[in-house]
């Protein structure tokens, strides 16, 4: 007879060790539980260290937020050397030798700040056709990939040594730091890749407050669970009544009485539960885009 799953509404703020995909982590971290239901807020390359949040029961509805929010990266790159999957776990398909100024490095970021266009690497999770271009490029194929509009709020270099750089970098969500890597490389003539990786921010989550695969796969689930609103700290917050929340769980037009909004706002109830994220609409009435019913928050 099958165990029955447990219903874990909630989230783990794990520190993805590198080595292992992220849906690796969640698998395991799923099973350690026994979950019924869970997903992440967005992959990390096996390679990749960092923040992943894990999302259980009704925080899944809140992960796509996470997904869309701008996150920050601290990567080393190696200079010199170009590989197919512009990371160390691929082959080196060319080498050239490094001559590169402290000048001509910092000079070289300015192109990448800003509002820049970014052609994703075909080794990817992007479909075309429906297969993943990282299953392409496996067979030797190589399609093109048209640019993507992306920002770059801040990004800065330090020359750790004649071949290795250490970049931070704030960016939009799918933003390729592989890409990043190889085009500086590129700009400056030697060629790069990626050797090190790390995720250490998405919105105003830290990577400081996560904890390693170690510790969430022997801890007890009270000591690491958080509420599913830790993922939405950074939106406004508004309190309504109980008749509110009732009159919208029937499905009825519901008025704000005065309420209102400008942007994507949580919605609280008087006794402190989450009841879901949305808006006032122009005619002033609450329109839920997600809600958050049957668990404590």
């Amino acid at each position: 007879m099958k165990k029955q799953k447990n219903n874990i509404h909630g989230v783990i703020l794990l520190d993805k060790p590198t080595g292992m995909s992220s849906n690796a982590a969640l698998q395991r971290i799923k099973h350690r539980f026994n979950a019924k239901k869970a997903g992440h807020t967005g992959s990390l390359d096996p390679l990749a260290t960092g923040l992943l949040p894990i999302c259980f029961g009704q925080a899944t509805k809140v992960s796509e937020y996470l997904l869309n929010s701008h996150k920050k990266y601290t990567t080393i790159i190696k200079l010199g050397e170009i590989t197919e999957t512009l990371d160390s776990e691929g082959e080196v398909t060319i080498s050239k030798p490094v001559d590169v100024s402290e000048r001509q490095l910092q000079d070289a970021l300015e192109q990448f700040r800003g509002n820049i266009k970014q052609v994703p690497p075909m080794y990817s999770a992007l479909k075309k056709d429906g297969q993943p271009l990282y299953k392409l490029a496996r067979k030797g194929e190589v399609i093109e990939r048209p640019a993507r509009e992306m920002t770059v709020h801040s990004l800065s270099a330090t020359r750790l040594d004649d071949t290795h750089v250490e970049l931070k970098v704030h960016c939009s969500s799918g933003f390729y730091i592989r890409s990043l890597g190889h085009d500086l490389g590129q700009a400056l003539g030697c060629g790069a890749h990626v050797v090190e990786l790390r995720r250490t921010d998405i919105k105003a989550i830290n990577v400081g407050v996560a904890h390693s695969l170690e510790t969430v796969l022997e801890a007890d689930l009270k000591e690491l669970l958080l509420p599913l609103d830790v993922l939405i700290e950074h939106m406004p917050k508004i309190e309504i009544s109980d008749a509110q929340a009732t009159s919208m769980l029937q499905g009825k037009p519901t008025s704000a009485n005065g309420l209102t909004t400008c942007e994507l706002t949580r919605f609280y109830q008087p006794n402190g539960y989450l009841y879901g994220v949305g808006e006032v609409s122009d005619s002033g009435f609450i329109k839920a885009q997600k809600t958050f019913v049957g668990t404590d928050s």
